[in-house]
């Protein structure tokens, strides 16, 4: 099982979006006209979008993003977010376009370097992948997603030292330690030192009932990809 990059999806907020979801007829429930209902609008579009690219509703995800763009057609962020649901529902070329359109609005936004960095990697573009991760970290040097991408990227290429000073970085932030700690276990894994690997893994499963992992499928899947390799490599073992 192979390790899945970090994508980031812009201005994630605490809405609720039940009557939006259950309603067939999405765009119609969004004509503001004040400024500050625009704005409510325009959260819980964000918000909407991003809990129906969760459950693989991705045209409707893009039809609420159309929306915002068409309404903002200079936010870098909803062009990012756009271009993120793009890439999960298969379609990587609309998602690439998506990504340049953003960081030409604005170049200083690190995840949209992220992503599009994960694209590069998805088409085995590696030395481009990697030259966006760092432009991600050089914008945001405490951007843990990037630090693991990136570690995860230099293990693709068996940069297995440099993969795991990345990771090491990444740990010193207190955040998405379980994933890390998978990563950096899977790296020595590959590496041959099976013996930090299975430390490693171990403390990957132990972190993620502290771990602050949006939803269960998440913390499931990635128990399931800790199990794959930890039985993989006790595989080798026997």
């Amino acid at each position: 099982m192979k390790s899945q990059p970090f994508f980031v999806f812009g201005e994630p907020q605490d809405y609720q979006c039940k009557s939006v979801l259950n309603n067939t007829s999405i765009i119609q429930k969004f004509h503001p006209h004040t400024e500050d209902e625009i704005a409510i609008a325009d959260r819980e579009l964000r918000t909407c979008a991003l809990k129906y690219a969760q459950k693989g509703h991705y045209i409707d995800a893009i039809a609420l993003l159309s929306q915002l763009i068409n309404r903002h057609p200079r936010n870098a962020v909803d062009y990012n977010n756009q271009g993120l649901i793009y890439f999960q529902s298969g379609d990587s070329q609309r998602a690439f376009c998506d990504y340049n359109m953003a960081l030409q609005l604005d170049p200083k936004l690190a995840s949209a370097y992220n992503n599009r960095a994960n694209y590069y990697a998805a088409c085995g573009e590696l030395a481009d992948a990697i030259a966006d991760y760092y432009q991600a970290l050089d914008l945001n040097p405490s951007y843990v997603r990037g630090w693991i991408n990136l570690g995860i990227t230099l293990r693709e290429l068996g940069n297995y030292a440099e993969a795991i000073e990345n990771l090491e970085v990444a740990l010193l932030f207190d955040q998405l330690e379980s994933h890390i700690l998978a990563e950096r276990g899977r790296t020595y894994h590959l590496w041959g030192d099976w013996n930090c690997a299975i430390a490693d893994y171990h403390r990957a499963v132990i972190a993620i009932d502290t771990d602050d992992i949006r939803t269960q499928h998440s913390a499931s899947s990635l128990r399931l990809q800790i199990e794959t390799w930890l039985d993989e490599l006790i595989g080798l073992l026997n």
